[in-house]
């Protein structure tokens, strides 16, 4: 529990009888719960640009100037960026994020992933990285806290401008001094008028896809003519960084990715193509955002690499959409904005409802909870479907070890990890320590497609197992020897990336027939999970397979005539 909120909450609540204790901590008033960022004279800025051009950059660079500081990352892999960044420039520094914690006693300056701010630790500067995340269904509460509570004199955000209005809407809130830097874009973005296929690909370009499967069939039929560096949500930072310094060292000359590359990867990307204008969001299959398209499109064109970048698709129809899509106008982000309970709300919550079951108190909170402002409770769901697992394993914890518990990064989607999850927890009851021990075997690259998903949760699973060995360190003991797994498994994957065999998809029927198969076809495929319910941790990009539509039929018959081109190569 945070002190520094146990002061703001105590504000909030306890009147007279039970029932006006409940109505006042029910509306609450925000921005008390922050007493450390309200008791200072906080300066807010918001550097506001495009891709491209310059605005981080020029934070990071006041974060430098600082005596102290910190800097917020909406993925371990730009905390682990910026972190190397300080280094560079002699600035001693920290990380800390969900699983990994490097602390340097003589350091004045912290990186971290958003959601391990401390609301503590006072500093000069803070840079709130891409905080058009805040309008994000699942992790947006993390940038909205963090305006709020940050606790330094400069508060420094980086972000698009379709969040510019909402920023000011949080400043006027709270009453505090806003100055708006606006940036432009270094290098020109143009469109380009006809579509380019397969065939015609250039070095420096990167395909975009939205799943997985299509990432990987893209790679295949390209890896025969060019090497190829790939990206995808499903992959860990480690293996992210590297496939893309082999991109940016010209180790690799073509790029496929997911909506993955389109968040603080600094890549040499000349020509972005677009391989379709649709994506599935874990609800349905729509049509691609304008700012998605933007996000994506701006990282061609690096500036110091490519006097321009370049916008394109592979088929005329998919280009024709993109044009459409790309020139309509951004929409402004809205209110309300979310935010998340506490620790001490909930335990509050938990003495007025008298019960301790984390379940019912979520349920509680999220349909219940009322905060002055523009402000409301965040959709919890994938909290609350984690503590019924957490509940139904482990009666006997405090309500703050299962509300730590339920904010688990696993995806309940994955087999592996949600076995390994309820192992741990059964132990975690017993008290028994956990060493780990691989559930793959990594003696050679992996050959089939199933292979590489399974060591991709492998080290989500060990991710897992380090995120809690920070929770329950005599619990989880074996930490150096996880990590040392964890490298070795992500090298094992980086190994059979760079193998230019392409990987075998795996046979269905063949599936269907081993019945021990836990990452069976319904299990991993077909998922129809709504998004509230995904690790936050992971990117949105595995989209199910859609069944024997029209549709699918019609465009079954559009590959028919595609491959029957002249394009034969392909």
């Amino acid at each position: 529990t945070r002190s520094g909120r146990v002061t703001g909450v105590q504000t909030c609540a306890l009147p007279i009888s039970l029932k006006s204790q409940l109505n006042s901590f029910l509306n609450c008033d925000l921005k008390s719960l922050y007493p450390l960022a309200r008791s200072m004279k906080r300066e807010l800025y918001f550097f506001v640009g495009p891709t491209n051009s310059g605005k981080t950059y020029q934070a990071m660079n006041e974060l430098k100037k600082a005596n102290t500081g910190v800097y917020l990352a909406p993925l371990r892999l730009l905390a682990l960026e910026n972190y190397e960044n300080l280094q560079s420039y002699g600035i001693e520094a920290s990380l800390v994020t969900g699983e990994e914690q490097i602390f340097d006693e003589d350091a004045a300056h912290l990186c971290s992933t958003i959601e391990m701010l401390d609301f503590n630790m006072d500093t000069d500067v803070c840079v709130i990285d891409e905080v058009q995340m805040l309008a994000d269904e699942d992790r947006g509460w993390a940038w909205v806290n963090a305006i709020l509570g940050a606790p330094a004199k400069k508060v420094i955000m980086t972000g698009s401008v379709n969040a510019l209005d909402s920023i000011k809407k949080i400043a006027s809130y709270l009453d505090e001094e806003l100055t708006v830097k606006k940036f432009q874009r270094k290098t020109p973005l143009d469109l380009l008028s006809q579509a380019t296929p397969l065939k015609e690909i250039q070095k420096g370009t990167a395909l975009i896809a939205f799943s997985r499967k299509d990432v990987l069939m893209y790679k295949s039929k390209l890896q025969k003519f060019h090497k190829v560096s790939i990206l995808y949500g499903n992959l860990s930072p480690e293996v992210r960084r590297e496939e893309a310094r082999r991109f940016r060292e010209g180790e690799t000359d073509i790029l496929v990715a997911t909506d993955a590359i389109a968040m603080g990867l600094n890549l040499p990307i000349k020509t972005i193509l677009f391989t379709t204008d649709t994506k599935f969001d874990g609800i349905e299959t729509r049509f691609l955002k304008t700012t998605e398209i933007v996000q994506i499109a701006g990282r061609a064109g690096r500036y110091g690499f490519h006097e321009a970048g370049h916008i394109g698709a592979i088929k005329p129809s998919i280009l024709k959409n993109i044009h459409e899509i790309y020139n309509q106008s951004i929409k402004t982000i809205k209110p309300p904005f979310k935010v998340k309970a506490s620790n001490t709300q909930l335990d509050q919550l938990s003495q007025l409802l008298k019960t301790h079951s984390l379940n019912k108190i979520l349920d509680f909170y999220a349909k219940n909870m009322y905060f002055s402002g523009p402000f409301r409770a965040t959709n919890i769901s994938s909290m609350i479907e984690t503590s019924k697992i957490v509940e139904s394993h482990h009666q006997y914890l405090t309500l703050e070890q299962k509300y730590i518990l339920s904010q688990a990064p696993i995806n309940t989607r994955s087999p592996l990890i949600l076995s390994g999850f309820k192992f741990y927890l059964s132990s975690i009851s017993a008290r028994k320590e956990i060493t780990y021990k691989l559930s793959i075997n990594i003696n050679k690259p992996a050959t089939t497609q199933l292979e590489l998903l399974k060591a991709e949760d492998e080290v989500k699973k060990i991710s897992l197992y380090l995120w809690l060995s920070y929770k329950l360190p005599d619990i989880f003991t074996d930490e150096m020897k996880a990590r040392d797994l964890r490298t070795k498994v992500n090298l094992y994957i980086e190994k059979s990336l760079k193998n230019n065999k392409a990987l075998k998809r795996d046979d269905s029927h063949n599936r269907r027939r081993n019945s021990n198969n836990k990452y069976s076809k319904d299990d991993r495929s077909n998922s129809r999970r709504s998004r509230n319910s995904r690790n936050p941790h992971d990117f949105k990009d595995d989209r199910p397979k859609r069944s024997r539509s029209r549709k699918s039929r019609d465009e079954k018959s559009e590959n028919k005539k595609h491959h029957s081109m002249r394009d034969k190569k392909y």
